[in-house]
């Protein structure tokens, strides 16, 4: 990976983080059109790259995020089943990472629920859909956060999703799955860098600026997607992204099957 691939894979990163399509999915076919080499350092750069892109929530939603300790207690509840199988699962992950078909299937399968979402869970004359989030509703969302560990699931799409099932309107639902980012990304950031050092690997000085570089990249992008998802989101609901993913996931799976097979090097 050069310079110029960082900031392009961090441009991707900060404008499909929040979206319901998968930043992790579109960085690994990204990289496989690029071919880039899927070694440990770029496993370790599309983890890490996402937290500068989660930090923009901090800016964004600054005077919101720092609340009362129930808030947080509540972020914590989401996030404890992320690093329980984040922990029991590290490997299988990893190898799920290499795989851009398994993005594919998942951008199709995902699409078709999106197109539904709407019809299943936003009902704006249901008197029990509210903006309250519970224990009990952020435990649920944090266990439908842990579907996004398959790659091409989608963090933000599985969270917001898990919301509305749970009787939240689509804002809150995505305002909540962004500060619970936050939390999830960090130990995530946390974990693999970790994982890299225990693994005896040292980051080169070139790979170090592409890792800043990337940071402050994503984050800025991040930055003008948040309020533009927020505001078509209100308005529009989840088709479009839902249309989105079918037609990506389709797209991939012909160029794999019979055009040219998608490998990560």
């Amino acid at each position: 990976m050069n310079t110029l691939q960082a900031i392009v894979l961090a441009i991707i990163e900060g404008i499909t983080e929040f979206l319901p399509v998968s930043s992790t999915g579109h960085m690994i076919i990204a990289s496989s059109f690029f071919g880039i080499a899927h070694d440990d350092f770029t496993k370790l750069f599309t983890i890490v790259i996402q937290l500068g892109a989660i930090l923009s929530v901090v800016i964004l939603y600054f005077k919101r995020f720092f609340q009362t300790f129930d808030f947080y207690f509540k972020l914590l509840v989401a996030f404890i089943p992320a690093v329980v199988l984040g922990l029991l699962l590290s490997d299988f992950i990893d190898g799920l990472l290499e795989n851009p078909v398994t993005v594919a299937v998942s951008l199709l399968i995902g699409g078709v629920i999106l197109l539904k979402v709407d019809e299943w869970f936003n009902k704006p004359n249901d008197p029990e859909v509210s903006t309250e989030i519970t224990y009990a509703k952020a435990l649920k969302i944090g266990l439908f956060q842990c579907l996004a560990m398959i790659p091409g699931v989608s963090r933000s799409g599985a969270s917001i999703v898990g919301g509305m099932a749970q009787k939240l309107t689509r804002t809150s639902a995505a305002e909540f799955s962004f500060f619970l980012a936050v939390p999830t990304m960090l130990g995530a950031t946390a974990k693999k860098c970790y994982d890299y050092y225990k693994a005896g690997f040292e980051l080169s000085h070139d790979q170090v600026n592409m890792l800043v570089i990337g940071n402050i990249v994503a984050f800025a992008v991040a930055l003008l997607a948040i309020k533009t998802f927020i505001g078509f989101l209100t308005k529009n609901g989840f088709k479009v992204f839902g249309y989105y993913r079918i037609i990506a996931g389709i797209i991939l799976l012909l160029i794999h099957f019979f055009i040219h097979p998608l490998t990560i090097i």
